[in-house]
This record gives structure tokens, C-alpha cells and sequence, in this order.
């Protein structure tokens, strides 16, 4: 041995499933480090071979993040001997591993030699298990990112395979990610100590998962998918091909403009859907102007205007951006807070952008009705204090505008002072937490 790393993939488990390489270099060393002794293939380390591991450094700290940190850099220590040092750790040291990418390419950057002898991962192993080719899809997903996730990461048209699902609090953690889109009844599979004599697959339903006794160390989570029909990204494959030159000739004639009509009958519809609380309906409806935002995003990518990475950056960006209080450090005690935040962040937006400061006003669509476009101009001057200290002074100049609409002279002063008074009159649904285009609405229904 001379200065210098070199890392060993221990395999999954069983003895017999050591490469040969890694076979022979345990036998040629005089000692080795382990991330972690809990592995079944070290009880049958060679006899002469010292091991020193890593274990103690789980019970003083809080993360994994920090354990890490220290395993990399007392390996680089050690590897800066006149020995070097030989590190040994599960599986492959590039599958599901957070140290020896980062040792190998620190060890790299300051000149330390450095060798890697490949081991099996646990993947092989738990496809034979299942019985399943990972292609053409399958997402490789880490449990602790999952469990803290509220969403799960990939789509579920596609199957996922989540590695380290060690504990029952993890497993319970997990399902309620995955049930926020999966059915509580969906068929999984617990896969423990796969490659191993004690390799063992469950079948059970995602809300039992936790309730698994053989969960442990070695196990791991198989989600079979639900249906092409359930990801965004195979919608967005039927869209585009609705377009294609082969595909639907009305679809393909159709334009931002031909569109733009039928964008707002569907915010209507789904409008509709919600003022009879029928969720049926509503599910329908919000398909449906899905429909026409992923038609618009595919014209405007076919003629290089943009296309839904920029569509969904650009959301995505904006806002987290907007809610630092969420996403970072800013602390704001109250919805009123938020929004004189959001105002003040969008002016700063505007400025780092070169656009010349705007009115509180502009911005607001022009093609909003009117009910609703004047909430929204109240709401706007009020999130940054233009309002009433109370809700007399809204009543007040209510029957104000009322008294004006009655004194003024017939023909445009009359129509001028009707329009202040629907003005005032909405500024009162705000200050009830009425919807006034909602409540008008169901006023003509009535």
C-alpha cells in the first residue's frame, strides 16, 4: 500500500457476491475503515484483516449531512498516510452512497491517488427479487428526501424504486407522501436484505407499509406505476401529438387568439363548478383548462416563443422567491405582512428587470369582469395601506356614493355615480370576505 484512497464496493451482502477484486485486496491488506460495520459481508472478512468503522459518528450527530461531512474528511486524512488507507462501504461505491463521490473527487483535486473496485449493488439483486426489468422507466428514489418531501418527485406513470427505507417511522413518513397521489389500497412492495440468505418481498397495500416487522437496514420499497393517463408528462406527449402534422386538423389550425375564448369559457365552467360545490364537476373543469394551457405552451414552443420548462421555471422561481418566509429566513407574523411583502418583492423584481417603476394598479388584466377587476384593484391598494382603518368608513361612504347617485342629474353624471357606488359596494364584499363576482352570480341564479 502506499499514500493514497482506495474505496471497495462490499456488494450487497452475501459473502459470495464480492468481486474478486475486492476479494483479493481484503486479503492484502493489513486494515480497512468502514462506514458502517452493519453489513452482513463482514463477518466474513478475512481473519488477520483490522477493521475500524465509522458507527460512532451516527450517534453524535443529528444528520446524516454532518456524519458524512466527518467521514470524508477523516478519509482523506487517513488517506494522506504513507499507507494510505483502504475504505470500504455497501453495495457499489457510486449507488446510493454520499461519500466516495465526494472523497474521490476530493482526493483528485489535491493529487492523491485514488482507485475504485466496483461492487454489486443493491439494485441487481432487488430486480431479481421482483422479477422486473428497470427499463424502459423507473425512478431510483431516496427514501429520507421522499419522507420529507409533501409531494412525491417523480411521475406516477412510472415505477420507483425507493432505497433506505430503514425504520418504520420512515415507512409511515413515506406513505403519506405517496398517498397525497397514489390510492391508500395501491399494491407495493417491501423488499428486505436483497442479495442476502435472508432476502424476503412483501406484498402489501401502500398504507400497510409500516407496519412491516422485517423492516430493517436492507430494505427497500418497489411502487409499481399507476397509468400512463396519470402523469403530467404523458399529457403533454397527447397534447403535442394532437398538434403533429399527423394529428388532429382541428387542433392544428388553432392559435393564441383562436384559443383565447375558450381559455375563459373554461375559468367560467370551472367557476361554475365551484359556485354549486360540485367537486365532479370541478375536477372535469380544471382538466379541461389544463387542456388549453398545455395547448398554448405546445403553439408557443413550435414557433421558439417559449415551452413548459420555461412556463414551469419560471412559476417554480417566482414563487419561492415570493415567499421567503416559507423558503428562507423572513419571518412575517400575518397574511396582511405577506402581502405588503409580495408588493415590496415585486418591485424589486421590476427594478432588477430595467422596467420603470408602475402604478399599484397596472398589471391587473383589463379583460377581468368588472365586479372582479375592481376587488382586485382594492385589494392591491390595500395590501400596501390604502384602506379604510375599519369598516365603518366603508359603510360610510357607501351610503356617501348612494346619497351622490340621487342628487346627480340624469345622463352621464348619473351613469359616472352608479359606477362609484358599485365601487363602494364591492370594497364592502372585500371587507366581508365576499367574492363580489361570485356573489352576483349567485344572486342571478337565484
Amino acid at each position: 500500500m502506499s499514500a493514497g484512497v482506495t474505496i471497495i464496493g462490499l456488494g450487497p451482502g452475501d459473502p459470495r457476491l464480492l468481486t474478486r477484486e475486492a476479494w483479493d485486496l481484503l486479503e492484502a491488506s493489513a486494515e480497512v475503515y468502514l462506514r458502517t460495520r452493519e453489513h452482513p459481508v463482514v463477518s466474513s472478512f478475512p481473519a488477520h484483516l483490522q477493521v475500524f468503522s465509522f458507527d460512532e459518528l451516527y450517534q453524535q450527530s443529528q444528520t446524516f449531512e454532518a456524519v458524512y461531512a466527518q467521514i470524508v474528511e477523516q478519509v482523506l486524512t487517513l488517506g494522506r498516510r504513507t499507507e494510505g488507507v483502504v475504505y470500504a462501504v455497501p453495495g457499489h461505491p457510486y449507488v446510493a452512497e454520499a461519500t466516495a463521490p465526494e472523497i474521490v473527487r476530493r482526493a483528485r483535486a489535491e493529487g492523491l491517488t485514488v482507485r475504485v473496485v466496483q461492487g454489486l449493488s443493491f439494485l441487481e439483486p432487488v430486480f431479481s427479487a421482483l422479477g422486473i426489468d428497470p427499463f424502459p422507466n423507473l425512478a431510483l428514489v431516496d427514501a429520507l428526501e421522499l419522507a420529507s418531501a409533501h409531494m412525491p418527485s417523480f411521475p406516477p406513470s412510472v415505477a420507483a424504486l425507493i432505497a433506505q427505507v430503514y425504520s418504520p417511522l420512515i415507512a409511515s413518513d413515506l406513505k403519506l407522501t405517496l398517498m397525497n397521489v397514489y390510492p391508500d389500497e395501491h399494491p407495493v412492495q417491501l423488499v428486505h436484505a436483497a442479495g442476502t440468505p435472508q432476502e424476503r418481498v412483501e406484498n402489501l397495500a401502500l398504507y400497510e407499509i409500516d407496519r412491516s416487522p422485517h423492516i430493517g437496514l436492507l430494505t427497500c420499497l418497489y411502487v409499481p406505476p399507476l397509468g400512463v393517463e396519470t402523469s403530467f408528462e404523458a399529457f403533454q406527449e397527447v397534447v403535442a401529438r394532437l398538434r403533429a402534422p399527423d394529428g388532429c386538423p382541428w387542433d392544428r389550425e388553432q392559435t393564441h387568439q383562436s384559443l383565447r375564448s375558450d381559455l375563459l369559457e373554461e375559468a367560467y365552467e370551472a367557476l361554475a363548478a365551484m359556485d354549486a360545490q360540485d367537486v365532479v364537476a370541478l375536477c372535469e373543469e380544471l382538466g379541461d383548462l389544463l387542456l388549453l394551457i398545455l395547448l398554448h405552451t405546445q403553439i408557443a414552443s413550435e414557433s421558439g416563443e417559449f415551452n413548459m420548462t420555461d412556463v414551469l421555471r419560471g412559476i417554480h422561481t417566482k414563487i419561492v422567491r415570493r415567499h421567503p418566509h416559507v423558503f428562507g429566513e423572513t419571518r412575517l407574523d400575518d397574511a396582511r405582512q405577506v402581502l405588503q411583502n409580495w408588493e415590496r418583492l415585486k418591485a424589486e423584481e421590476r427594478a432588477a428587470n430595467g422596467k420603470s417603476e408602475t402604478g399599484l394598479l397596472d398589471g391587473a388584466p383589463l379583460a377581468l369582469p368588472a365586479l372582479a377587476q375592481a376587488q382586485q384593484y382594492q385589494k392591491r391598494a390595500a395590501r400596501v395601506g390604502f384602506d379604510w382603518p375599519e369598516l365603518q368608513g366603508v359603510m360610510d361612504k357607501l351610503l356617501e356614493e348612494l346619497r351622490e347617485v340621487e342628487e346627480a342629474p340624469e345622463g352621464e353624471a348619473k351613469a359616472a355615480e352608479i359606477g362609484d357606488l358599485l365601487f363602494a359596494v364591492v370594497n364592502l364584499a372585500r371587507w366581508y370576505h365576499v367574492d363580489a363576482e361570485s356573489a352576483l352570480r349567485e344572486a342571478n341564479a337565484r
